[in-house]
């Protein structure tokens, strides 16, 4: 009911907004994803109060220097996966990743960072429960990491601490802390790339104008580039509001401010000259995998619904959105390939069906298989 009940609230945006387009041609819609429940918040990263002026033996307290980002701990979950836990200096707190590895560990293997979408893998709607991608993934020489964390905070770094999500420093973690840790860690070759679905769809670009060097490749599936016009906040503001229960100016500030046309990766599609970019998006029509027998549909008629009227309609925008960045990338003359698929609607079989596609790509600009 829950689930329906957000999925609800998302349609309910995206056809004022995709009405509201049809009228202005101004742009479309942000993404979504199945709707997790909402998290416990954050803890804040650790800081030194002011002495206190009434209490004298503050003043001659030692202050508690920050820790440093780390790895915590390492778990091998299986031959081929690892949990391992890093701590964030910039949140203050420790996040998982799970980690797919290569056979030979003996070679060192590039990193693919691959993102969940709305719910941050904190649910079950994630890359590990969804989909095949630990079998796909078992012949091939990369390092899969994906942060367990980081639901409705689009991984940016926001401007304040939201009383509900907490504190969300996700570009600083993402491309600052984690990647000299993952290379020591795994004993990488420092080639990257990155790809997320829906929510982390938008967040891939902004990861990687934000760090130029960082990624050889950028994939966005069913995401969109949109974020300072009305309609992208819009539906932001669905996703970090009515389902998340944060507060969206905490995050980039005034909705009609500089800090959202900053992470705005539509106006900024030049800077991703020298990154591979690949989107991908279906019409919204139902497809191969939306029928009753479907393995995620498992025979359920509400889920088949929900599936092919609201999913429909979600990516029905999200492919308006996709054309729109596929645009500016191409008058940036940035190296973009776009997937368009006639069928399929906002859900984990077409993504899965879509990296498959363009791993070999992405393979290609790591210099692996």
């Amino acid at each position: 009911m829950r689930k329906n009940l957000s999925r609800a609230l998302v349609v309910t945006a995206v056809c004022a907004t995709v009405a509201a387009a049809a009228v202005t041609d101004t742009g479309s819609v942000g993404t979504a994803a199945a709707a997790p429940s909402t998290p416990a918040p954050s803890t804040p990263a650790p800081s030194t109060p002011a002495p206190s002026s009434q209490d004298p033996s503050a003043r001659t307290t030692p202050v508690t220097p920050r820790l440093p980002s780390r790895v915590v701990s390492t778990t091998n979950v299986s031959p081929q996966e690892q949990m391992i836990e890093v701590y964030s200096a910039a949140m203050g707190k420790t996040i998982s990743l799970n980690v797919l590895r290569p056979r030979d560990r003996g070679i060192p293997a590039p990193t693919l960072y691959l993102l969940n979408g709305a719910g941050g893998g904190e649910d079950d709607a994630s890359w590990r429960v969804k989909t095949d991608y630990k079998r796909y993934f078992s012949d091939k020489h990369v390092n899969v990491v994906t942060p367990v964390g980081g639901a409705f905070s689009y991984y940016t770094d926001w401007q304040r601490d939201d009383p509900v999500l907490g504190r969300n420093k996700w570009q600083t973690f993402l491309t600052e802390e984690l990647p000299p840790l993952v290379d020591s860690a795994l004993g990488t070759t420092g080639r990257n790339a990155i790809a997320g679905i829906s929510m982390s769809g938008t967040s891939v670009f902004n990861l990687a104008i934000s760090a130029p060097k960082l990624y050889k490749s950028v994939a966005a599936y069913s995401g969109c580039a949109r974020t300072s016009d009305p309609l992208g906040q819009a539906y932001i503001r669905t996703v970090i509001g009515d389902r998340g229960r944060g507060d969206i100016t905490n995050m980039w500030g005034p909705l009609n401010g500089p800090g959202w046309r900053e992470n705005d990766p539509y106006l900024h599609a030049a800077a991703l000259k020298g990154t591979k970019v690949y989107m991908t998006s279906g019409t919204g029509l139902p497809g191969p995998y939306d029928t009753l027998d479907a393995d995620l549909v498992d025979g359920d008629a509400a889920v088949l619904l929900d599936q092919v009227v609201m999913g429909g309609i979600i990516e029905a925008a999200v492919n308006s959105c996709t054309q729109q960045m596929e645009q500016a990338l191409t008058a940036a003359n940035v190296d973009t390939t776009v997937i368009r698929r006639p069928l399929g609607t906002h859900s984990w079989q077409y993504w899965e069906r879509d990296l498959h596609r363009t791993w070999p790509k992405i393979a290609k600009d790591l210099g692996t298989r």
